[in-house]
């Protein structure tokens, strides 16, 4: 096991690596920008090294100057956490050729799955079921790009090869609006991602968001951890999760699963991940795979037992999984929601200071946040402040805690989404389950 880790990140899941790590009693340092010098994860560490000013360019995302820090500290292994860095095939090299551990995938794989195209190239060899689309990048030629749209058949969405986390995406729903949703697309691809190729889908009209949670060693291991229902979302950003799925049947699960499980065999891939899917009449198709620990670990934490974070780092350190698939067990219900200083209907950030925080308790609640009374949210990052998690025996119950717990939590200084997430949870298409990932946007057009 590792003596010293490094976490290249911040927030909240820096917080969260660090708790990993002291219960396995594993040294950390934090990096961290000028902006973040006071940070209650920063202040715990046992060491912490200044990277640069508030810009995530000259902070977060400055690779040599992690790498240094992970040199003059002596640290073993460098965490990603997830955003940043995470997903980074380049920076994942970087740490391996500078002698130290990057706990996650191998810089091969993450560059493999992060190619939206050769992603689902991978997964049909594997088996897993794509949705229908384009074989590959989309060909210059305007005519085959016609041709290829009439045989999927309309609407379709035009997606950036390189992209993820809502960006580089366009539906559309007529012949007359490909092209230039097209040569829209691939401009803003070009300038978000450095690749402006493009492939095309099926859109599919009202599905749900089930994604699958993988762990694998580099013995070959690998097992799923159930799925999480992550359909409750805005402009393709989640707001709330919730495992396992409503209204899905087990068998559905299994099977999806345990194809993901040997495309992972497959990849040889090590470490934690997530199959997205859309799901759909009974039927899944891959979107994605994210080669990192999701926001959303938490509630796969709350039915399962496990601590993934310190499954990531046994992983990282050669072990082989402790767990047989047989020996995951499944229990109760678990619902995350996600706290943004941000305006709950507008959705515009909210930075500042936040004058009191009162955090709820009781059975069944976890609260993940690095917040404090007297914290100033920074302008720089993304608005999360908190993720607040319930669990009961059952669905209606982690609702009920939920509920509950949002109307004993109190933010003050800065606007948050609290009073979206209490409305939600007294919201009947919610409470009934099973919503699509259009719900919530067509719930708050309706206002």
């Amino acid at each position: 096991m590792f003596e010293k880790i490094l976490i290249a990140n911040r927030g909240e899941i820096a917080l969260r690596i660090q708790r990993a790590c002291r219960e396995l009693g594993i040294k950390t340092v934090v990096v961290h920008s000028e902006a973040d010098r006071d940070a209650k994860y920063v202040r715990l560490a046992d060491e912490s090294v200044c990277i640069g000013p508030a810009s995530v360019r000259d902070s977060y995302l400055n690779m040599p100057a992690i790498i240094a820090a992970a040199e003059v500290t002596d640290a073993e292994a460098i965490h990603p956490g997830y955003g940043f860095l995470a997903e980074s095939a380049d920076f994942a090299e970087r740490v391996e050729k500078s002698g130290f551990v990057f706990i996650g995938p191998r810089p091969e794989t993450i560059r493999l799955m992060g190619d939206k195209v050769t992603a689902k190239k991978t997964m049909i060899e594997a088996k897993v079921p794509v949705v229908p689309g384009s074989e590959g990048a989309l060909p210059d030629d305007p005519d085959e790009i016609l041709r290829m749209a009439r045989d999927i058949g309309y609407p379709v969405i035009v997606k950036a090869t390189g992209g993820g986390g809502g960006r580089g995406m366009r539906v559309v729903f007529t012949e007359g609006a490909l092209l230039t949703a097209v040569a829209t697309t691939r401009a803003e691809a070009e300038v978000a991602f450095g690749n402006p190729e493009v492939y095309m889908e099926k859109y599919l009209e009202n599905p749900r968001h089930i994604e699958i949670q993988i762990l694998a060693d580099e013995h070959g291991n690998a097992i799923w951890l159930g799925e999480r229902d992550c359909s409750m979302q805005r402009r393709h950003q989640k707001i709330i999760e919730e495992a396992p799925a409503p209204d899905i049947p087990r068998k559905l699960i299994e099977r999806i699963s345990e194809r993901a499980v040997q495309a992972c065999r497959k990849l040889n891939y090590r470490g934690a991940g997530t199959f997205e899917f859309l799901y759909e009449d009974g039927e899944f198709y891959f979107i994605e795979m994210n080669t990192r620990i999701q926001v959303e670990h938490t509630i796969t934490e709350m039915i399962t037992g496990l601590d993934l974070v310190q499954e990531q780092i046994r992983i990282a350190a050669g072990q082989k999984l402790s767990l047989r698939q047989r020996d995951v067990m499944f229990r109760g219900h678990s619902i995350e929601c996600r706290i943004n200083a941000e305006d709950p209907y507008n959705f515009l950030p909210s930075p500042g200071r936040i004058n009191q925080w009162h955090t709820p308790g009781g059975p069944g609640v976890r609260l993940d946040s690095h917040v404090f009374a007297g914290y100033t949210v920074p302008p720089y990052y993304d608005s999360m402040i908190a993720k607040l998690i319930t669990y009961g025996e059952t669905r209606e119950q982690a609702i009920a805690r939920m509920d509950i717990a949002l109307s004993e939590m109190i933010v003050e200084g800065v606007h948050t989404n609290i009073p979206l997430h209490r409305e939600l949870m007294q919201d009947e298409g919610f409470k009934q389950g099973g919503v699509s990932i259009h719900y919530l946007e067509d719930k708050l057009a309706k206002k």
